[in-house]
């Protein structure tokens, strides 16, 4: 992506411009910023291009910024940005926002544009989110390291009025859960519901020569929970794989409990008599 001020900085004037977009070597994707060499843009590209369209201290927010860092899915809406008051207005394919809280410690530049970071997108999304969809999210960010708790903690002192803040603080004092799935968030849920102590979530061992990564694990009573997803029935290299780690774990006198997202789901009393059963007796 390039703008009209960059081009005239290499020397091209407004008819050199006209010139090369007809030629297709430039593609206007908004008032005074084009791509170059195709049109067809990448999702970064759309974004680029339109923090390149509402000047300088523009910045990439919200859900777009959550999509840039890979914290959510990408959907195709709008790009959001954060603009001075006024800017951005009328632009296809852009939704201007504005911001009285946003402190530069909070603005990152990566591929050369300003992008809000982790901690204070996740923030932004916090307005906007279910408080399900927000504890998923911020503890997937947490288990893949792109964001941590110091850092969620910074930027909610730093913005202790802004609308996401109680939803986010919230997630935040529920505790250090870096899960890397819904069903682990869906299993842990259901332990916190009914007063079951918390395990520990992917903790590594090393077994056998090997790295072993269970589910849960409750170490003291050397009890493993294994949660098999919807799909897991269907990939018959998963199933091998957690066959093979089901074993060295037992080889190694740990009982192992595996339970499915419909047990969860559907049959959570059930599944909750199971796992205290298997506590009472590993204790």
């Amino acid at each position: 992506m390039i703008t009209a001020r960059q081009l005239a900085a290499c020397g091209l004037n407004s008819p050199a411009i006209t010139v090369r977009v007809r030629r297709g070597q430039l593609h206007r994707r908004h008032r005074g910023v084009y791509a170059v060499g195709t049109g067809v843009l990448t999702m970064r590209g759309e974004m680029t291009a339109a923090v390149l369209a509402c000047g300088d201290d523009a910045t990439l927010s919200h859900w777009s910024a959550g999509a840039w860092w890979a914290m959510v899915r990408w959907d195709g809406r709008d790009v959001d940005v954060i603009v001075r008051r006024g800017a951005g207005r009328g632009l296809d394919g852009i939704r201007p926002r504005w911001s009285r809280s946003l402190d530069e410690r909070d603005v990152w530049r990566r591929d050369h544009i300003r992008v809000t970071s982790p901690a204070r997108t996740a923030l932004d999304l916090a307005a906007d989110m279910t408080a399900k969809a927000l504890r998923r999210m911020v503890r997937q960010s947490l288990a893949e390291r792109r964001v941590t708790i110091r850092q969620l903690n910074d930027v909610l002192r730093r913005s202790p009025r802004h609308p996401g803040a109680p939803a986010l603080r919230a997630v935040v004092a529920d505790g250090h859960v870096p899960t890397k799935s819904e069903l682990e968030d869906l299993a842990l849920d259901l332990l916190d519901a009914a007063e079951i102590q918390r395990p520990e979530v992917n903790p590594r061992l090393l077994l056998a020569g090997r790295h072993i990564r269970p589910d849960l694990l409750f170490r003291e009573q050397r009890l493993v929970i294994e949660l098999d997803s919807r799909r897991w029935h269907h990939d018959p290299l998963t199933q091998q794989d957690d066959a093979d780690k089901q074993a060295i774990l037992e080889a190694h006198g740990y009982r192992v409990l595996r339970i499915t997202w419909h047990q969860i789901v559907d049959q959570p009393q059930q599944t909750l008599r199971r796992i205290r059963a298997a506590l009472a007796a590993a204790s």
